[in-house]
């Protein structure tokens, strides 16, 4: 009689304390990537009786719409990049692992590590991202610089100025296309380096004055017949002009058939011809992560997973795929693009979808709200397309350019890097500088998953 009044006391004492869970016997969440859709999954989680996980091959969160600015002089590695384990600091039902991802055991709910390591999850988020996707041509793995990680756009700015160096000891290797550079793919990505390595060239003359830079040629190598697909036609038109007035070289409808060590083979119609350039910055597309390979799942176009129309995978409702991985459709099936606000989103909607299982409620469908796109080409020159959904305007010019960099400091992590990315701003634009021209390290040409290496989460 006594234990039964004890264990009465102790439960009524429970019960006014509100509900109590076991930390042992929380469900255990495991994300793989900690690039937007890995993040905000994470912090979706904040408040969720659940322990987390979050797994990278680096023990950092990248801001890579920043990466070119990198790449082209005008910000420091660390000012795009914040410690995965700063970030999440004050959430107390997070752990950090850096590793690298091999594979899952799906019937054991096991991941196994490169070190041979093994951990366990009762519901798994794949968020790798992607790779830049060489289409099999010849060269391009050997000869092209990518732009997915900070490492890349380091060895993208340590070549260039490596180069500069040389060629102000050798100023006749100018007539041999030796500071050319051939950016291939009209999309944002080439646009905006485009623009940037344009800037950048200015400063450079500065620098370099021994050297005619009227002989070096930067190029923007587009397959489709104009720049900047997804965009409006006046944007387009907007985009072709701006880079023209930079002095950049646009070849359009241009087929890239072969890289070498000084340059490109491109074919124009019947047109074969050999480009001069001695860097190749390769934007012209992406895959899915090889991971989503490695785990033998379903892959639609672009290596991306197949899901469900609440993200997570058909025959595996306690995993989902988030982000660029994922081969998320529109209502009408179109497939969404790879864009850091639909990682983002999609992101969020994961860590909800674990919450309304925990909680026994049916699973959701996801739905991206698409506020718009942009992109920019240079100084005073930006493109911002609202979508319809926030009423369709369009800004081009300083107005547009005012837009992006507002943006892109709100989605940029962590306040100290914002400040600093707008301190580094506001001094390039008023001085025309480019402040860290520095080289330090060996450059790395020819990786081709743009700092992920095959496996490396």
């Amino acid at each position: 009689m006594q234990a039964m009044l004890n264990r009465l006391v102790k439960n009524i004492a429970k019960a006014s304390k509100g509900p109590q869970i076991d930390a042992a016997t929380k469900a255990k969440v495991v994300i793989v990537g900690a690039g937007f859709a890995g993040l905000y999954a994470a912090k979706g989680l904040r408040d969720a009786s659940v322990e987390v996980l979050l797994i990278d091959k680096e023990n950092y969160h990248t801001f890579q719409p920043l990466l070119y600015q990198v790449a082209t002089a005008g910000l420091e590695a660390s000012e795009i990049a914040r410690s995965v384990r700063a970030i999440f600091q004050g959430q107390k039902n997070l752990d950090f692992r850096q590793g690298l991802v091999t594979r899952v055991n799906w019937e054991r709910k096991h991941l196994l590590l490169a070190d041979s390591s093994e951990i366990s999850f009762d519901y798994l988020i794949l968020a790798a991202g992607t790779v830049y996707q060489d289409f099999g041509i010849s060269g391009v793995k050997e000869y092209g610089f990518y732009l997915k990680s900070l490492q890349d756009a380091l060895s993208i700015r340590h070549h260039l100025l490596s180069l500069f160096e040389e060629a102000n000891l050798k100023p006749k290797k100018l007539e041999e296309g030796f500071l050319d550079v051939a950016i291939v793919g009209g999309g944002p990505t080439g646009v905006e380096m485009a623009g940037a390595l344009a800037e950048l060239y200015k400063v450079l003359a500065r620098d370099f004055p021994r050297l005619d830079l009227t002989k070096s040629k930067i190029w923007l190598i587009e397959q489709a017949p104009h720049l900047l697909t997804p965009y409006s036609k006046a944007s387009q038109d907007f985009a072709l002009k701006r880079l023209e007035a930079l002095g950049i070289g646009i070849r359009l409808n241009a087929s890239v058939q072969a890289a070498e060590a000084d340059g490109l083979w491109l074919r124009e119609g019947a047109h074969h011809s050999k480009l001069p350039a001695h860097t190749l910055i390769w934007a012209a597309g992406v895959r899915a992560h090889p991971l989503a390979e490695a785990l033998g799942l379903k892959l639609d176009k672009g290596f991306r997973v197949v899901v469900k129309d609440d993200l997570s995978l058909p025959d595996k409702p306690f995993a989902f795929v988030a982000g660029d991985m994922a081969a998320a459709k529109t209502a009408k099936g179109e497939m969404l693009a790879q864009l850091c606000p639909v990682a983002i989103q999609a992101g969020i909607h994961v860590a909800k979808q674990i919450e309304r299982q925990l909680q026994e409620k049916p699973m959701q469908a996801f739905h991206y709200f698409d506020k718009g796109i942009m992109a920019i080409v240079g100084r005073n020159a930006g493109i911002t397309e609202a979508s319809a959904q926030l009423g369709g305007f369009k800004l081009r010019g300083f107005l547009g350019w005012l837009a992006w960099l507002f943006i892109h400091l709100i989605y940029l992590v962590g306040y100290q890097n914002r400040l600093q990315v707008l301190l580094n701003w506001c001094y390039n634009y008023l001085s025309h500088d480019r402040h860290v021209r520095l080289i330090m390290a060996k450059p790395d040409r020819g990786n081709p998953e743009g700092g992920n290496q095959l496996l490396q989460i």
